[in-house]
């Protein structure tokens, strides 16, 4: 087969990786927008059973992947002069977002795929003759708005966040929760290599716009959020620049879903396809798991697929969407409940830190977040203290 894959980034690589593993006659093409060595973003985050499974695919880039990232074992949340670690957490890794891109793109030159960067494709016009065209260019993909057939909706969430580093290394997963004359603000932070951690801040927007961000550029917010944080970051800097010199920008966290994730020989993979809120941890697991799938069902019917032509390349791409929708349904409603806890974080924040830890923790759990905060935080504490297991939960969310 002829593939052309739009977009670099870990879900496009890593599926062009597969494909020409699965079949090193075919030719794989990746274009991605960016000059290479630019990525908009700091660590990425994976359990260890997500890792173990990317090395029965390919051993050489899980070890690579593996080798340089940052392992930790505990959640904490500081809140009102309280810290509650979270020990059954178990292990997770984080390596830097560039990192990972380039022990991927390596890898997948190592077996033939061909990669172009500084190419922006716009529109289906702009690429070469293909069997197969995957759109894995992201949440604002330009290939899917350019098709209505996909039945794309898109949902834009109430809080703001903005994606900084910091020289400050944590040795675990933490979330910092400040009060200010604004109202909450709160932060997403963990380590994603041996001297730099990731550093997510959020609130809600009139706390945004209450302590003047709406008014000044990052940069000039830095000092504001350093001082707000300031315990926390022991004198260290916030940064907001990424590599290439652009810098981190406010936004509104953009809920992704598409009613056909495939038309004639096009096809959504990751971000373009659907997305899950940064709070639950599992951005890169979801993405690279659609490619997984992806490679899956071309491999294991493609010899049939090539011989039907068009209708068999249907009934494979048709065959991938229902597979990771049925697979992607109870993490992309845990994602869902993840963010509108963090949409509510004043309901809960009358409760002692302990049980404010308890519910977020609980947070992505469907009972839980029907009860009330302190409700809920008792009836946790309870099936803790019985020993009944509960629902399994995101990376971001134990």
């Amino acid at each position: 087969m002829r593939i052309v894959c739009v977009g670099g980034g870990p879900a496009g690589l890593y599926l062009s990786l597969l494909l020409k593993l699965g079949d090193p006659a075919s030719e794989v093409v990746v274009l991605e927008r960016n000059k290479e060595g630019v990525t908009h973003g700091w660590g990425v985050t994976m359990e260890r059973g997500f890792l173990a499974r990317l090395a029965e695919l390919d051993a050489e880039s899980a070890e690579e992947i593996e080798w340089r990232s940052i392992r930790w074992y505990d959640q904490a949340v500081s809140f009102a002069g309280g810290r509650e670690a979270n020990p059954e957490n178990g292990e997770a890794h984080a390596v830097s977002r560039q990192r990972c891109l380039d022990i991927l793109a390596t890898r997948a030159r190592q077996v033939g795929v061909r990669i172009r960067y500084e190419h922006d494709v716009r529109d289906k016009a702009g690429l070469p003759a293909a069997d197969l065209i995957v759109a894995a260019d992201g949440v604002n993909s330009q290939l899917r708005a350019g098709q209505r057939e996909f039945g794309t909706t898109v949902t834009e969430g109430r809080n703001k966040h903005i994606c900084l580093g910091t020289g400050k290394l944590f040795d675990s997963f933490n979330f910092f929760f400040e009060p200010t004359e604004a109202g909450w603000i709160w932060a997403y932070a963990y380590q994603h290599e041996p001297r730099a951690s990731t550093f997510i801040v959020e609130c809600e927007p009139q706390t945004w716009s209450g302590l003047g961000f709406d008014s000044c550029s990052p940069t000039r917010a830095l000092g504001r959020l350093e001082e707000i944080f300031s315990e926390h970051l022991l004198g260290h800097r916030l940064w907001s620049e990424f590599a290439g010199g652009e810098d981190a920008r406010w936004r509104n966290f953009l809920t992704v879903s598409n009613r056909r994730w495939h038309h004639g020989n096009v096809v959504l993979v990751g971000d373009s396809a659907h997305t899950a809120h940064f709070s639950a941890g599992l951005g890169s697991t979801l993405a690279i798991g659609d490619a997984i799938a992806l490679a899956a069902q071309l491999r294991r019917v493609g010899d049939r697929a090539a011989g039907d032509g068009a209708a068999g390349l249907t009934a494979v791409l048709a065959a991938y969407q229902r597979q990771r929708q049925a697979e992607l349904r109870r993490h992309l409603a845990e994602a869902q409940r993840s963010a509108a806890w963090f949409e509510n974080v004043p309901r809960h924040a009358e409760l002692p830190p302990r049980q404010f830890a308890t519910a977020l923790h609980a947070r992505s759990a469907p009972l839980p977040s029907a009860l009330s905060p302190r409700l809920s935080g008792q009836l946790h504490d309870v099936r803790k203290l019985l020993g009944i297991a509960g629902e399994p939960r995101s990376l971001a969310g134990r």
